[in-house]
């Protein structure tokens, strides 16, 4: 099976020959290659538009993403596993649709218990057996603690330290929601014991609910401190091979860039924070150069979703956010989870490449695995896809997925295959209105779009191509039902 052969070529890889060898032509002795040390960057509401190297005319500079871009391979057909952050993040450290648990809409609050089950092997949990440190720095939502009201004066388990890592320190969920506090592995820095009133009415600038807050907390402070901390991790990082998650907290709302980037863009105070998380990729950056260990680290950027970027803002500032692609953040249409990625390894994926394979968040796990010689168990990682074969340039008989499913807000399904992209229902599934439409008498009941020859998702073709619908619905439907969609070994007998 492609899956099997896959994790052959990285065990292959891993058996190198040192290049210190005493007997000429390598023919003597083997060694196995160091593995990599691996960094994820996830940026939080950051859209297909806003980094430069995919959108030429971006009113927001981002020198060091472009950087990645041209020092690595560029993807032009990412997508996140959802269009909203707590069900992008569970599927990125899962390899695991989040649909298939309790969230089958929605986000976490910040009191929300934890999402992802103990017994599950994690991304970080799989990187651990293989002999790395595993850190986590910046915004978590994905649940603390076991109570339906999370207790902060308690230890938060389970929540990261329980999931595979090593040491965690970041904010509870999104930077707009309660509370307001800094949280050090199972453990709060201050409780929150203050109260903060919203900042504004909903959801835009520098917006925030009001609520609980500790003493000290300052959200300005979230993005910068963010940033300290990773750069520390990867300046203080021993012998031991790393694994590194960086998911930032903007520019999602608030938007609060600190004063260097004020009026840094062309695209008001969203575009300056986008500055902000661009020059903290760069510090991240500077720093594993510093550390010496940039040769041998995989790093991965991207983001949770699209951005929730207005028609009067693309009037307003001539900036789309989210390119071309239909929607914003939320939504199931291109603009809701269509998302930048880029991945850089020095010495083995190309330098300025472009991939327009089709691939999804939910595949890092799988593609982790075999950087690390691993074999995925079947109860682990059910939706994620080894894509080595495309980082590494090898010759591909098809394409590495069979299909990807896409999820909106409200709960709306879409799954892509080819070109052809099926969506459950009429409407949005999400912030841009209609979000949903009950179809009359002799109306198609879903969408379907050819996306390579209509990359807007303009014409619906569902009424005119029953023969897709029919195709597509039984394979989203097979999805749904056996619970995993990705190959399984042979000896599982799921396959």
């Amino acid at each position: 099976m492609r899956f099997a052969r896959r994790q052959r070529f990285a065990a292959f890889y891993l058996t190198l020959c040192t290049l210190a060898v005493v007997w000429a032509a390598c023919g003597g002795s083997e060694q196995a290659a160091p593995p990599p040390n691996i960094v994820v960057i996830l940026a939080d509401d950051m859209g297909y538009g806003d980094p430069g190297a995919w959108n030429p005319d971006s009113k927001i500079p981002t020198p060091h993403i472009d950087r990645l871009a041209a020092e690595g391979m560029r993807f032009t057909d990412a997508h996140s596993p959802s269009a909203v952050c707590t069900p992008t993040r569970y599927g990125l450290l899962t390899g695991r649709y989040a649909w298939r648990t309790r969230l089958t809409q929605g986000v976490l609050a910040g009191y929300s218990p934890n999402l992802i089950d103990t017994t599950r092997l994690t991304l970080p949990g799989m990187l651990r057996q293989a002999g790395y440190a595993t850190a986590g720095i910046g915004k978590w939502h994905l649940g603390l603690g076991d109570a339906e009201r999370t207790d902060y004066a308690r230890p938060l388990r389970p929540g990261p330290v329980s999931l595979g890592f090593d040491y965690y320190f970041g904010i509870p969920s999104s930077l707009d929601f309660e509370p307001y506090v800094w949280f050090e592995n199972d453990r709060v820095e201050q409780l929150p014991t203050d109260s903060i009133e919203a900042s504004r009415p909903c959801c835009k600038e520098d917006f925030y609910r009001g609520g609980a807050i500790a003493p000290d907390f300052r959200h300005v402070d979230v993005l910068p401190r963010t940033v300290e901390k990773s750069v520390e991790y990867v300046m203080q990082a021993g012998a031991k091979p790393f694994f590194l998650y960086v998911p930032f907290s903007a520019p999602h709302t608030p938007w609060l860039p600190i004063e260097p980037f004020q009026g840094s863009s062309g695209a008001g105070t969203y575009g300056d924070f986008a500055v902000q998380v661009d020059a903290g990729v760069g510090d991240i950056l500077n720093a594993l150069d510093e550390a010496g260990v940039a040769e041998n680290t995989l790093v991965v950027f991207t983001s949770d979703n699209g951005a929730h970027w207005l028609p009067y803002e693309i009037e307003m500032f001539d900036h789309r956010a989210n390119l071309n692609w239909r929607g914003m953040k939320a939504d199931i249409h291109e603009g809701g989870h269509r998302v930048p990625f880029v991945a850089r390894w020095p010495g083995r994926i190309e330098e300025g490449s472009v991939s327009h394979e089709l691939i999804s968040l939910v595949d890092l796990m799988a593609t982790f695995a075999s950087v690390t010689g691993q074999t995925l168990p079947d109860d682990a990682g059910e939706d994620s896809y080894d894509l080595t074969p495309v980082l590494f340039g090898e010759s591909l008989e098809g394409p590495i997925r069979e299909a990807a499913v896409h999820h909106s807000s409200n709960g709306t399904f879409a799954i892509r295959q080819g070109s052809w992209k099926l969506i459950e229902g009429l409407g949005s599934g999400g912030f841009t209105p209609p979000r949903s439409i009950k179809p009359g008498p002799g109306d198609p009941t879903g969408q379907l779009y050819h996306i390579e020859d209509d990359p807007g998702e303009t014409n619906n073709l569902y009424a005119e191509r029953p023969e897709v619908v029919a195709r597509l619905s039984a394979l989203l439907d097979r999805y749904r039902e056996q619970g995993y969609s990705r190959p399984m070994t042979e000896a599982s007998g799921r396959n």
